[in-house]
């Protein structure tokens, strides 16, 4: 007793100082805090990894449209392959998360017509390799039937997973289907790279109205990301179709989508230290592609590489490389555009044999310096 007693005595003369402080955004809150020092920063940016953001777009869209249902291999009772439906077949049920047989074909096949019949399905790939295996149901049935029908049919269905290589599983389960589905009509297709891309790009896919496919990366499902308060509300969406300026800068333009756009940040924060600023562009969206976003880039830098994980014929980098030739960037151009990709070869298994066959940011910073000469 006696010691609350002085700790009472102590803490006294603090009472009239103690005064309630008006709320933030009042005047007389703001001058308050101004008088005594104080200031009150925004929310701190969280940190999540892609994984979560994923899990936490699926949790909001089901939640908030009943249409809106999961369905791939492991799905449900063993929360993903991947753990990106955690805790979701808990919660909403065998109706919204529905685990198939080990059948591609047949699953986006019902996926497709639910869409067709008004649904809004998620069809998960348990990697995009295994979607060859349903291609005819992606590319005639799911993204030609709009047409077909004269806009009569929609077809609201996101085909999502893991693409382009892992880690050690070689040639048939190492391949970016970035170009392939970026090639058709009838789809939009969004590669992720942060958890912000994530949680953004997975809800504008599932409120859609035409098919969407979503190539996000296995080596990225643990990587933690600033997760800023705006992209933490369950109204938080991405454009579909809008790149983002990762870094400014003034000397040469990085265009890349999903896992190399961090190689290209590595790449621009090692060459600041010898005084060359790249700017970096995440494409988040293959199709339709925000070449706009580009040409002002090269309009400021005179020059351009593009980075991506896929083969380099016919890939997103020449697509990118021709659309600017064809379009007034080029005249601002100072040296021809330069590519850097995987090497045209099927995926070694030898670690060794794989890290030469994918791009590196050693590769990337030996293409600024050729470009720009240096």
């Amino acid at each position: 007793m006696a010691v609350a007693v002085a700790v009472l005595r102590h803490l006294a003369p603090l009472g009239p100082r103690l005064t309630r402080i008006p709320p933030h955004g009042c005047a007389g809150g703001r001058l308050l805090q101004h008088r005594r020092g104080l200031h009150l920063s925004a929310p701190a940016a969280i940190q999540v990894t892609v994984r979560d953001a994923l899990n936490q777009a699926l949790d909001e869209e089901l939640e908030r449209d009943e249409r809106v249902f999961l369905l791939g291999e492991e799905v449900a009772q063993y929360d993903g392959a991947y753990k990106i439906s955690r805790g979701l077949w808990k919660k909403y049920g065998d109706k919204r998360v529905i685990d198939t047989p080990i059948s591609e074909m047949g699953f986006a096949g019902i996926a497709v017509g639910a869409a067709m019949a008004g649904l809004r399905p998620v069809c998960e790939f348990m990697t995009f390799n295994f979607s060859m295996q349903a291609i005819d149901q992606v590319i005639n049935s799911a993204a030609k039937t709009c047409y077909m029908s004269a806009g009569l049919i929609g077809v609201p269905i996101v085909f999502r997973g893991p693409n382009g290589a892992s880690a050690g599983v070689a040639a048939q389960h190492s391949q970016c289907f970035a170009a392939w589905y970026g090639h058709c009509p009838g789809l939009k297709v969004v590669s992720p790279w942060s958890a912000e891309d994530a949680k953004g790009l997975l809800k504008a896919a599932i409120r859609d109205d035409n098919p969407v496919v979503m190539l996000e990366n296995e080596l990225l499902y643990g990587v933690p990301f600033e997760l800023s308060e705006q992209a933490q509300s369950k109204d938080f969406i991405i454009p579909i179709g809008k790149a983002k300026i990762e870094r400014q800068g003034t000397h040469i333009t990085l265009v890349s989508h999903s896992r190399l756009v961090g190689h290209c940040m590595e790449t621009a924060s090692v060459l600041a230290k010898e005084g060359v600023e790249c700017e970096v562009i995440n494409m988040r969206t293959i199709r339709p592609m925000d070449i706009e976003a580009v040409e002002a880039s090269i309009v400021k830098t005179n020059h351009l590489i593009t980075v991506e994980g896929g083969w380099p014929q016919f890939g997103v980098g020449a697509e990118i490389c021709a659309r600017i030739m064809e379009g007034p960037a080029f005249n601002y151009l100072d040296a021809p555009a330069v590519r850097v990709t995987s090497t045209d070869v099927p995926m070694p298994y030898a670690k060794n044999l794989e890290d030469n066959s994918m791009p590196q940011v050693k590769d990337i910073i030996f293409a600024v310096k050729k470009v720009l000469n240096i």
